[in-house]
């Protein structure tokens, strides 16, 4: 990779490393695991970045590599022993205007979507990303309709979930 390649790709990963680190929050648990997958997606993208065309948006291309990484080690770690999850967020010291009730409603949200299969997590993300269908069937290798209908579901599935 030339140096000006080098140079552009840090300065993509740079302004879109927010993508990284929302994959990451999505697929770990505690700051371990992110700082781990935060690097393995990093790991990916700096390889598959010379065989980046252009085709799409480097953020379409990101969301792609990155959720693909996630994914793949998410299944071989399911593979592996199950372990019990501890959340230290108990132990952090709120600040005065943190707003507590917003946060349980994300952690109820992201527990529900946890509870989703991988494919069903990223696309999820996506929408909550407020991707539009283009880019979420671009992403994910899909069909816009059968993003559209996925999603639909998906939305159901959910509000059973947290309105059981």
């Amino acid at each position: 990779m030339s140096e000006a390649s080098e140079e552009q790709f840090v300065k993509l990963l740079q302004e879109n490393q927010n993508i990284v680190h929302k994959i990451c929050r999505l697929y770990t648990h505690d700051q371990d695991s992110h700082n781990d997958l935060f690097q393995e997606i990093t790991i990916q993208l700096w390889k598959a970045y010379p065989n980046f065309r252009g085709d799409s948006k480097f953020t379409t291309w990101a969301y792609r590599v990155g959720l693909n990484t996630a994914i793949t080690l998410y299944r071989k770690k399911k593979k592996t022993i199950n372990t019990i999850e501890f959340d230290n967020t108990f132990h952090k010291v709120k600040q005065e205007d943190y707003n507590f009730e917003e946060e349980e409603q994300i952690k109820l949200l992201y527990s529900a979507i946890g509870e989703l299969n991988d494919i069903e997590k990223a696309l999820v993300f996506l929408y909550l990303e407020e991707k539009d269908y283009r880019e979420i069937s671009e992403t994910l290798g899909i069909t816009e309709v059968n993003a559209r209908v996925k999603m639909n579901r998906l939305k159901g599935k959910l509000k059973k979930i947290l309105n059981p």
